[in-house]
């Protein structure tokens, strides 16, 4: 990234992702390869009279934790971070992987892993959801994400400049658009409480009583661009297949099918992977939906096989198994939040209270200016 991109990024994740304050803690979690975001981040914490502290990965350090690292090695929490989550007022966590290529540890060390950051997780979520901790997940352009996108480095920096808004003049005024626009969708939605989405492969209907449909406007993801709920856990009825692959772990995923009664996913099928579902879908919790989403951001325009910037696709939406937001008011627990991605620009349809508000990936005029 240029001198002035790194500037503009920083700049609107510490002002603007997570709004800091004086006096007010931020912990960034990333690898070494982000260190020229974080000099930059670390400048302007300081301009608004913060403290940053920061935990950054090292190349081999995963594989080596594969390799010898023990049940209970995978069971510790790490102080640092621990302590973030439950303390610090902000948590910037920027992805910046050295590979999406590396075998993952056996099963056994995953669910040593799992089990032990379930606590820290219902923790994260309890203080997100209030905005005691504020959060943004983001990225740093990087040769193992461009390669996995199918870029170049340069082209999927500019990619990544693009859908941030961090290309234009003044991005936290382009985000405070996003949030107007979006604010008119949100408002009517949280007025109906039955949807259902419809395409040549997917009829599936849930309901919203008690919940809360939220304007993800870039300050808890960047990019964002999406309207988001957790839909009532016993509600779901139907089926519908995702389009776009379905990562988890770094195994893909092609053409899910889940078919689900009164909440329950009943049936799962892939059409290649359907292993990895097979062994996702017997983690407690993961056969309801945490989320029901849609996505909003035009500016990213191709699939990256990254689900922070997938699932934003402007005439897509998502439904996630798993994990609930406590923010919109839903209830189901599980150690995972699967998004998985659905293409609604050829004949897609999304009802609310019966009434079609949304046709070919678009929310009608009424609704988005």
């Amino acid at each position: 990234m240029t001198p002035k991109q790194l500037n503009s990024y920083a700049h609107l994740l510490v002002n603007y992702c997570v709004s800091l304050q004086a006096g007010e803690r931020l912990f960034v979690n990333s690898t070494v390869l982000a260190a020229p975001l974080i000099t930059e981040i670390k400048k302007e914490v300081l301009k608004v009279g913060g403290h940053l502290e920061y935990s950054l990965s090292v190349e081999g350090s995963g594989a080596a934790m594969r390799d010898y690292g023990s049940p209970e090695q995978f069971a510790y929490i790490p102080t640092l971070y621990k302590t973030a989550i439950e303390e610090f007022e902000a948590y910037i966590n920027i992805r910046a992987p050295f590979s999406l290529r590396e075998e993952p540890p056996a099963p056994a060390l995953r669910e040593a892993n799992r089990e032990a950051m379930a606590p820290i997780l219902k923790t994260y979520f309890e203080r997100t959801a209030d905005r005691r901790l504020k959060r943004s997940l983001c990225v740093f352009p990087c040769p193992a994400l461009a390669e996995e996108a199918e870029m170049s480095l340069e082209e999927y920096t500019a990619f990544v400049a693009q859908a941030t808004k961090i290309d234009q003049t003044d991005p936290r005024a382009a985000w405070l658009e996003v949030r107007k626009t979006q604010q008119a969708v949100v408002d009517h939605m949280n007025s109906c409480t039955t949807f259902r989405y419809v395409n040549d492969r997917t009829d599936i209907t849930f309901t919203t009583n008690g919940r809360t449909w939220i304007n993800s406007d870039g300050q808890t993801n960047m990019p964002s661009g999406e309207v988001y709920t957790s839909p009532e856990e016993e509600s779901a009825n139907g089926y519908i297949y995702f389009d776009y692959p379905a990562i988890r772990n770094g195994k893909t995923v092609q053409g899910v099918t889940l078919t689900v009664k009164d909440g329950e996913i009943i049936k799962w099928e892939a059409e290649s992977g359907q292993e990895v579902l097979d062994e996702t879908f017997e983690i407690p919790g993961t056969r309801r939906f945490g989320e029901a989403a849609v996505g909003t951001n035009y500016t990213i325009d191709r699939f990256s096989k990254n689900i922070l910037f997938d699932e934003k696709i402007g005439g897509s939406v998502h439904m996630a198994i798993g994990q609930s937001y406590a923010l919109a008011g839903g209830k189901n627990e599980s150690t995972v939040h699967w998004d998985m991605i659905a293409d609604m620009k050829n004949g897609g349809i999304i009802y609310a209270d019966g009434e079609e508000i949304y046709r070919n990936g678009r929310f009608k005029a009424e609704l988005w200016p």
